[in-house]
């Protein structure tokens, strides 16, 4: 089936129990068995640095994978244990990221353009009748319209994705919510017990199901358990 076409790379969490093996080759594995693709660790987990502690512990890469360092300390890592990544304070980022992005297409984009159809409704015309709609004439037709064309065209430090349009078109905090979600699920997410969680359908509506489910299974695991994030083509 015909699926989007996002400006980022796919995302996958991989989630293994404490007693596990959950290095960089175990979420391969896993990856490849249930999506039959190969990817590469993708930093994107803040590190939790306690009180007191934390201070020496900045330094220390143990249960991380992956880590990053600035100036020695460790700032970001590609997974590794529960209660070792600052999962809060990656969603904080990305929401506040996602904010300024938004404010950029609202003050460029939207009160420049009127709002526009959602690919998702181009889509659905191609779905309908293959032979009439080829995916490439929905593709054109969903591009041509003005509020896309200005979003692809921005180039003044921000990146619109158009294959967001309904999380933009909905308002900020819908927008900042679907961007702090995606920061600490991803696009698909595998369970401990190797059940693989991701999108119905193309839908803004289901993405967001899936990453509300996403939400509820991580703070379901235990601060032992161990997570990595992995960059699929």
């Amino acid at each position: 089936m015909p699926t989007n076409t996002p400006l980022a790379n796919q995302v996958v969490t991989v989630c293994f129990d404490a007693d596990a093996d959950s290095d960089w080759f175990a979420a391969s594995e896993k990856v490849n068995d249930l999506l039959n693709a190969n990817g590469t660790p993708s930093r994107r987990f803040n590190v939790r640095h306690r009180a007191i502690i934390g201070w020496l512990s900045r330094f220390f890469g143990y249960y991380l994978l992956d880590a990053a360092r600035k100036f020695g300390a460790i700032t970001l890592a590609a997974g590794g244990r529960k209660s070792r990544l600052d999962l809060t304070g990656t969603a904080a980022k990305a929401a506040d990221q996602a904010s300024r992005r938004w404010r950029a297409f609202n003050t460029h984009i939207a009160t420049t353009t009127r709002p526009a159809r959602t690919w998702e409704d181009f889509l659905a015309q191609h779905h309908a009748d293959p032979a009439k709609v080829t995916l490439a004439e929905a593709r054109r037709r969903f591009e041509q319209q003005p509020r896309i064309l200005a979003m692809l065209a921005y180039a003044d430090g921000h990146t619109f994705d158009p294959y967001e349009l309904a999380a933009y078109q909905a308002g900020e905090a819908t927008y900042a919510g679907l961007h702090w979600r995606i920061a600490i699920v991803g696009d698909a997410l595998i369970t401990t017990d190797g059940r693989l969680l991701k999108p119905a359908s193309d839908s803004m509506a289901d993405k967001f199901r899936f990453l509300n489910e996403g939400c509820s299974y991580l703070r379901s695991l235990r601060s032992s358990a161990r997570l990595c994030a992995i960059t699929i083509a």
